[in-house]
């Protein structure tokens, strides 16, 4: 997506010298930028290097006779493409969600009709505060797509989220943000049709979406299982962009310790028997993405704790579980599109092909997990389909996630 108008707010933090480098990528790819600088981001950065950068003059006061003359902040808020936050701070995020209007910035964010990006940047405690977690949700629930920090070393000298998503990332959530349909804040005058998530103009109103995610837990004993490291992380996301694009989320999640996105009816389940049961029983789906690393076999469980002994270890049967992906492929009531994940730490693209055309998935999405990816914050993934392979470059889940949605809304809307 180039050729666009993009609106860049620079917040005041550390990372608003990144700002630079992004205009620069955005300016590359043909895109105009025009920017609007907070009074904290000018202790960071100059209105003079960000002018240089985009070629447009840089707007800073929301008291400008000339501008406001002609309500330019109005103007500013409706003649872009895509609103971008970045930084996003923690003040200027508790600000967009309270409403708050007490500068240029802030005014023309609550004045805009066009979808907003926001990428947040700020220590750690501040990113993990109870405050700007609930902030953070405000902004979800009210259609603004938070980009989720990267993890690392900070400027403060601590370490985790928080830091500023790498200049690549972000690029790739603004071409996906301006690859999906629709304003992110409704006119007054569908306001009461949006409450309505079926009928809200969004890509996926009125879809019915099915997510998997987490590992499955097969008892050995009353104590002990068989699992993999899967987080739930991936899923969740993914469960959560489908519900941010309009769509009737079902979660089924295995066990982990992660909270229900908004917007999204969650089914927990412990094995691969229940998590194949909750799957037919939340039968039909318009997409259905199986992200739940399941366990591919299990054991018959003893009833009571197994002792060690004095003699060799226990045996332990295997019996393979259920192909939930396979099953679904080949049920009457099969989505209309199916998509399964390819977990592999060797040959990925090979035995992803190889998924693909086994199990009867329209398409899989493979990623190597030989590193930190179970558990982490980011994913590499590739989309093996029927027409050929694409490789996306690494970026937060989230990321992957809206990017993947928006795929789904482009497939779906194809066959409608």
């Amino acid at each position: 997506m180039t050729g666009k108008r993009i609106l860049l707010i620079v917040g005041g933090g550390i990372a608003a010298y990144k700002a630079c480098e992004l205009v620069r990528a955005l300016r590359r790819q043909g895109d105009t930028v025009r920017c609007v600088l907070t009074a904290g981001g000018a202790h960071f950065v100059t209105p003079m290097t960000l002018a240089a950068l985009s070629e447009q003059p840089v707007h800073t006061s929301l008291w400008d006779l000339k501008d406001e003359a002609e309500m330019g902040h109005i103007q500013l808020s409706r003649e872009a493409d895509l609103v971008v936050v970045c930084p996003a701070t923690a003040d200027l995020m508790a600000k967009m969600a309270a409403g708050i209007a007490d500068d240029l910035a802030t005014t023309l964010l609550l004045a805009t009709d066009k979808p907003v990006l926001a990428v947040p940047a700020m220590n750690v405690r501040m990113w993990s505060h109870a405050a700007t977690r609930r902030n953070v949700a405000t902004l979800r629930a009210d259609g603004v797509t938070v980009v989720e920090p990267d993890e690392g070393p900070m400027a403060c000298g601590e370490y985790g989220p928080g830091r500023l998503p790498e200049i690549d990332a972000i690029v790739t959530a603004i071409g996906t943000m301006l690859a999906s349909p629709g304003p992110s804040v409704p006119s007054p005058s569908n306001a009461i049709a949006a409450a309505s998530p079926r009928t809200s103009g969004k890509a996926l109103a009125g879809k019915r979406a099915l997510v998997t995610a987490g590992p499955t837990h097969e008892p050995i004993d009353p104590v002990r299982y068989i699992a993999n490291r899967s987080s739930g992380k991936q899923g969740f996301a993914i469960a959560a962009a489908l519900a941010e694009a309009g769509a009737d989320v079902t979660l089924v999640a295995g066990p982990v310790a992660l909270a229900t996105p908004a917007g999204v009816s969650r089914i927990d389940v412990e094995t691969a028997a229940e998590m194949a049961a909750a799957v037919e029983a939340a039968l039909p789906a318009d997409v259905a993405v199986m992200v739940a690393a399941v366990a591919d076999w299990r054991t018959d469980g003893a009833e009571q704790k197994i002792k060690k002994s004095g003699d060799a270890p226990p045996t332990l049967s295997l019996i393979e579980n259920p192909d939930i992906l396979a099953s679904l492929a080949a049920n009457a009531r099969r989505p209309a599109l199916l998509i399964g994940f390819a977990a592999e730490t060797q040959d990925v693209m090979t035995h992803a092909v190889v998924k693909r055309a086994h199990k009867g998935a329209d398409w899989i999405v493979a990623n190597d997990v030989s590193g930190d990816v179970m558990g982490g914050d980011r994913n590499s993934v590739h989309i093996v389909t029927a027409g050929g392979i694409e490789s996306w470059p690494s970026a937060s889940k989230d990321d992957v996630a809206r990017r993947l949605v928006a795929r789904i809304a482009d497939a779906l809307g194809a066959s409608v």
